[in-house]
């Protein structure tokens, strides 16, 4: 029998749309930018401060999309980090009492700008270390209270000119040319937008990226498949404050000015709602959202007063219900919107995803000798307060065998599996891995010992790339990290780690459905997407958390198959199940397990007449 799983074709209208879809973004975005750079002459004064003022909201945003939209992390602190940029810049140009050993780089604005990002770069990883400790609704708030601390310490520092600022900052110069009007700053700030745009592109078009994406798919799915989840946290939160700290350098040398106003908290909210409004999950959201926020708020301002016929603050309150009604019409944001409109005007016969180049295998891991003990457990013993999940259970794995654990729901076959990955930690008991004690391990390095996991409810990134999904698998397979993705230096790397996602994908038979977005496919397979994210890993062990459920008996056939191509290879397979049918033809031995206990082992075949197991799982009436 053919181990390829049937496909359902009609998933490649999504798959070719996407394609195109992202092909049209990455062409057009240039364009508009090379066409705004030379259009500014000719726009009045006015327009171009709108425009310069678009681009460096826009910066600070492409930070929040990074942060919040790809790595899942709420932080209304950015305008802050807006601030540790521009006052170090103004600090350093014309303050008064800058140290001796800064002489050399002070009133350069150019010099200011790397200061700056040390600056920003040190405050950031200080308030990470702290911050991105907590989980919940408790990190936003913790956002504030460092955002506010920093906002109050700008206007209380008599070096920073307290709530006067700092005043009269040298021009940028490049050469003889004096950067001292709003049509010349356009230049920089536009084209660093450019670069900060295509470097992030770069960046989520990656290993790195994948790990970034991964945190928002849940944190025990990404350390299970080998990603250093607090790493890169702290990675994202400091490249969207270093984006930030741009964005103040240029805010800086722009006005020539720095007042402590321009970085409170409500600011802070100001660059969440570009990022929302423009669609928090696209890179050129940030753009739309600060052209949105930007324009409205100055249009508000004139139309209103006209209108009503007094001053106030009136504009805010419209904006807000603006706001609420867009996000009510477009909950993805208005790039998300016209990205869903793009692609559905896309004959899908007209495109066809790329194909990967041609890349060497990645080098695979030495398999233990068949009939060797793997995964070894004895007395493990799990309590929740008075509840008791496992107790005493004594189990053993082999290499080249598939070893089914079944029982009724409530029976504690998952809390099992999380403590075998180190999800979770026994209350007492024992538990090895290849001879070795697993005891205070962490998930990660269960993945780089050999351990690999699917989970009872599938977790997946639904907008990212069925490749993509699986490729998050392979992530301790490489070495890229966050510069040489960025700077496109990991192609030869990531050709093979796609290339191996792609021989995962071809292995369970969705091959062909690569380039789908993995939330467009039935239940059934995105579980074979889970197993061959899995199986990307190159593991020793398998932990399968009922990978039956929601397939077809074809699909269960084929899967069955593959799982005995699996065992002849060595490789030890560990499954939860609730199809009995599909468990007793395909495992080598099962163990039963009822109100967290086990209570017997064996055999299929005596398993399936043993008096306990008909009484408390296979049908027989109490």
């Amino acid at each position: 029998m053919s181990t390829a799983l049937p496909m359902n074709s009609s998933a490649e209208t999504s798959k070719s749309a996407r394609s195109l879809g992202v092909t049209g973004r990455r062409t057009v975005g240039p364009v508009l930018l090379l066409a705004l750079l030379l259009a500014v002459p000719w726009l009045p004064t006015f327009w171009v401060n709108l425009l310069n003022n678009i681009g460096l909201a826009a910066m600070a945003t492409l930070g929040l999309v990074l942060l919040t939209g790809v790595a899942g992390m709420t932080s209304f602190g950015q305008a802050a980090f807006i601030g540790l940029g521009a006052y170090t810049c103004a600090w350093l140009t014309v303050g008064t009492d800058v140290p001796g050993w800064l002489a050399p780089i002070a009133g350069s604005p150019w010099l200011a700008l790397p200061a700056g990002l040390l600056v920003t770069l040190a405050v950031a990883a200080g308030l990470g270390a702290v911050t991105l400790r907590l989980s919940g609704h408790y990190l936003p708030l913790g956002t504030i209270c460092w955002a506010l601390a920093l906002f109050y310490l700008f206007g209380t520092l008599e070096s920073l000119g307290a709530h006067s600022g700092l005043t009269n900052l040298p021009a940028l110069q490049i050469g003889a040319w004096s950067l001292d009007q709003p049509a010349d700053m356009a230049w920089p700030i536009w084209l660093l937008l450019g670069l900060a745009l295509v470097l992030s592109r770069h960046l989520l078009d990656s290993r790195s990226g994948r790990a970034l994406r991964a945190l928002n798919g849940g944190q025990a799915m990404a350390e299970s498949m080998g990603v250093p989840v607090f790493r890169t946290k702290m990675a994202a939160f400091i490249l969207s404050a270093l984006l930030a700290g741009v964005s103040g350098w240029l805010y800086a040398c722009n006005q020539r000015f720095v007042s402590p106003a321009p970085f409170s908290v409500t600011a802070g909210i100001d660059v969440m709602f570009m990022a929302l409004i423009g669609g928090v999950g696209h890179l050129w959201g940030a753009v739309a959202g600060a052209v949105v926020v930007t324009l409205g708020r100055n249009g508000l301002q004139d139309w209103l007063p006209s209108l009503l016929g007094q001053s106030g603050n009136y504009e805010s309150v419209v904006f807000g219900l603006l706001i609420i009604a867009l996000m009510h019409r477009a909950p993805n944001g208005l790039w998300g919107a016209i990205h869903r409109r793009w692609s559905r005007r896309v004959d899908p016969r007209r495109a066809q995803p790329a194909a990967l180049p041609a890349a060497a295998p990645l080098p695979r891991r030495v398999q233990p000798t068949r009939g060797q003990p793997v995964l070894e457990v004895r007395g493990l013993t799990r309590r929740f307060g008075g509840l008791v999940a496992n107790k005493d259970i004594d189990l053993t794995l082999h290499a080249g065998e598939i070893l089914a654990v079944i029982g009724p729901n409530g029976a504690g076959k998952s809390t099992l599996f999380n403590q075998l990955s180190c999800v979770d930690h026994p209350t007492s008991g024992e538990v090895k891995f290849l001879g070795q004690s697993v005891l205070g391990w962490q998930p990660r390095r269960m993945a780089a010992a050999g351990l690999s996991r699917t989970f009872q409810h599938v977790k997946l990134l639904p907008s990212m790339s069925v490749l993509d999904n699986v490729a998050i698998g392979a992530h301790l397979r490489g070495r890229a990290g966050l510069l040489r993705s960025a700077l496109r230096l990991d192609r030869a790397e990531e050709a093979r780690l796609l290339g191996e996602a792609q021989r995962q994908l071809e292995r369970v038979g969705l091959g062909a459905l690569s380039h789908v977005e993995a939330g467009s496919l039935a239940l059934g397979q995105q579980r074979l997407v889970e197993i061959a994210r899995a199986l990307c890993a190159d593991p020793s062990v398998l932990l399968l958390d009922e990978p039956a459920a929601g397939l077809r008996l074809q699909e269960k056939q084929a899967l069955a198959e593959l799982l005995r191509k699996l065992r002849a290879e060595g490789i030890a397979v560990l499954l939860v199940e609730h199809d009995m049918d599909f468990v007793m033809n395909l495992v080598d031995r099962v163990a039963v397990m009822v109100f967290g206990e086990k209570i017997t082992e064996g055999l299929p075949a005596e398993v399936q007449s043993h008096p306990k197991v008909l009484e408390a799982y296979l049908g027989v009436d109490l």
